[in-house]
């Protein structure tokens, strides 16, 4: 993937399309998804938004979220709670960062982007792999193969049901 020297300041004022990534003073291409990581974003942005009332959360896609002075990261869902302050990009963690790995993503550098989010204090971080239909969790900095059949936040209701994000990728 190319990358860019450049500061925070210019970062912040650059539009790109798509979005990337800013790591220490390098702007990282980020690795697109073809149809199932699209479908499965969608997906994710609609059974959070179609909650978001009952979950008191608000769902955000493709989010520059600051997760250090210098680096700059964009879930491609999270979730924020209702009552956390407004922010153009985030800098308050947000309850739940989720990744979807494309064709390309390699498990080690996915990790590493879930370091970033730990460090910012992300509490909550799920893995999806539509090639492989498997989910990873990272709970409280603890990086899990998941093997059950409910994505779940421990203590609240925000869950998603595999069998029902499975099946979209079957439509």
């Amino acid at each position: 993937m190319a990358t860019t020297a450049i500061s925070v300041r210019e970062y912040l004022a650059t539009s790109y399309r798509p979005d990337r990534d800013y790591v220490d003073g390098e702007v990282l291409e980020r690795n697109l998804g073809e149809r199932e990581h699209g479908a499965i974003q969608i997906f994710l942005g609609a059974w959070f938004f179609n909650h978001r009332d009952q979950w008191k959360v608000a769902p955000l896609t493709e989010t520059r979220t600051q997760v250090k002075p210098a680096s700059f990261r964009i879930p491609d869902v999270c979730l924020v709670a209702a009552d956390a302050p407004f922010e153009s990009v985030l800098r308050t963690p947000p309850l739940l960062c989720v990744e979807i790995m494309s064709p390309q993503d390699r498990l080690n550098a996915v990790r590493q982007r879930l370091q970033d989010f730990v460090d910012m204090g992300v509490h909550d971080i799920w893995v999806i792999d539509p090639e492989s239909r498997r989910c990873y969790t990272c709970v409280a900095g603890k990086f899990e193969d998941f093997t059950g059949d409910t994505l779940r936040i421990a203590g609240t209701e925000i869950h998603v049901p595999l069998a029902l994000l499975w099946a979209e990728l079957d439509r």
